[in-house]
């Protein structure tokens, strides 16, 4: 039996799945696996979804892909899509900052920003292939983070 959530009703988890919307979906992927670290679980021409700790899964649609629904043996998957520079942030220990620099300079990956928040976190921001803002975040950004 699951605990009460705020308002005496039944709680979530975490965050399972993220989805991000790109054009080449190799391209995507190949950025995602490698510099996370990443395994991939599922590749198609429609998608791939990849392994993230902490039990969550980013999934990589190619844009267009998920504009009708898709019908599987076990059930439908509504239709579903975005558009745009989207954003997505990665915690990282404070211990792990400068590692982080160094392997996104060893990759290529130039930092957009670097912010030190007023709790004391740091964040980095990059893009990914397809423009989506990125960012790599230390605790102190989120009273729960």
């Amino acid at each position: 039996m699951s605990a009460d959530g705020p308002g005496g009703g039944p709680r979530v988890g975490h965050v399972l799945e993220t989805s991000l919307y790109v054009d080449d979906l190799e391209a995507s992927c190949g950025f995602y696996e490698r510099l996370f670290s990443a395994p991939v679980f599922v590749r198609d021409a429609r998608m791939c979804a990849l392994g993230l700790p902490g039990a969550q899964v980013l999934l990589l649609f190619r844009h267009g892909a998920t504009a009708r629904p898709a019908r599987l043996p076990g059930g439908t998957i509504p239709a579903h899509g975005g558009a745009g520079a989207l954003h997505l942030c990665f915690a990282i220990a404070a211990a792990d900052l400068d590692a982080w620099e160094h392997r996104l300079a060893a990759a290529g990956v130039t930092v957009e920003s670097r912010v030190t928040w007023p709790r004391g976190g740091v964040s980095l921001y990059f893009r990914d292939p397809d423009g989506h803002s990125l960012e790599l975040a230390t605790p102190g950004l989120w009273p729960n983070w």
